[in-house]
């Protein structure tokens, strides 16, 4: 296979300064349902004139360009390690090229690496599947959004609940209130329910690759979705907690299998800036899209 880091730049480049549509969208219509004048409303209006500079400048949408989580599915046949080396070095290019800021540190030092590199940073998820062509998706995971994120083992010490919809109901409630307006509201949770306690946390955040307008291909958890987007939205938190009528803009739930003694519920919180976009690449073909 060509070497395709140029192609990974662009794509670090329309993820971190082009917010997909349904995003943007969403936050339109969160915008003109709060009252005019309001600082709910303020913010919004600020956030969507920050989103259309972005664009347009090629700037990115916010000064923490985050952690870059990729996801990359390959044929059979391709090399795993040369596309590591591919994505590492289109992530210190783009460094370079200032569409991202330098966020890896050392995590006892604090000793910047100065390109984005590091131990396990960026993080790198592979799949070899069953396709002939390679797709590249990448979330660009903010940190206060991250600090926000949070795991429950149900029964909790924290609320009474039990392992059904109604105890991760709980849990969910829980950590949305507890953001409050921290992860930049209003925000998008991601929930794993069940696996150990790295997948189940692994599950909530591919939630966020989600297009805000899907449908949950499980009914009964498609109801509940609407059901905690409507709770949490009653809640009053509102844009960066000052008080409105939108505090998250979408829930996305996933279920895995789990262990009899275990159950975990896993919140992936992401803030209205959820950059994430996906690229393909067949041959010369390179398309890059807004979700999945």
């Amino acid at each position: 296979m060509h070497d395709i880091t140029q192609h990974i730049v662009e794509l670090i480049k329309s993820t971190s300064t082009d917010l997909s549509p349904d995003i943007e969208h969403a936050l339109e219509q969160a915008c003109a349902l709060e009252a005019e004048g309001s600082a709910a409303r303020g913010a919004l209006e600020t956030i969507l004139t920050n989103v259309r500079l972005s664009r347009r400048t090629a700037r990115p949408i916010c000064q923490d360009t985050g952690t870059p989580i990729f996801y990359v599915s390959y044929p059979e046949g391709v090399s795993q390690r040369a596309l590591l080396g591919q994505v590492r070095n289109a992530v210190r290019l783009a460094t370079q090229q200032a569409f991202l800021r330098p966020n890896a540190v050392a995590a006892l030092s604090g000793k910047n690496s100065g390109d984005n590199t590091g131990i396990d940073f960026p993080t790198v998820h592979f799949e070899e599947w069953g396709h002939d062509y390679v797709q590249i998706g990448l979330m660009l995971k903010g940190g206060g959004s991250e600090n926000c994120g949070c795991q429950y083992s149900i029964p909790s010490p924290e609320f009474e609940a039990g392992r059904d919809l109604k105890g991760v109901r709980k849990a969910v409630l829980d950590a949305a209130l507890k953001a409050q307006g921290f992860g930049c509201a209003p925000g998008i949770l991601g929930v794993g329910v069940g696996g150990d306690r790295v997948t189940s946390m692994l599950k909530a955040k591919e939630q966020l690759f989600r297009p805000l307008p899907d449908s949950n291909p499980d009914p009964e958890l498609g109801q509940f979705e609407k059901q905690l987007h409507s709770e949490i939205n009653q809640l009053g938190i509102g844009p960066m907690g000052f008080g409105g009528k939108t505090t998250v803009l979408g829930i996305k739930i996933a279920e895995l299998h789990r262990l009899p003694a275990s159950f975990f519920v896993s919140i992936a919180y992401m803030c209205w800036a959820d950059r994430r976009k996906v690229m393909t690449i067949r041959d010369s073909n390179v398309a890059i899209l807004a979700a999945r």
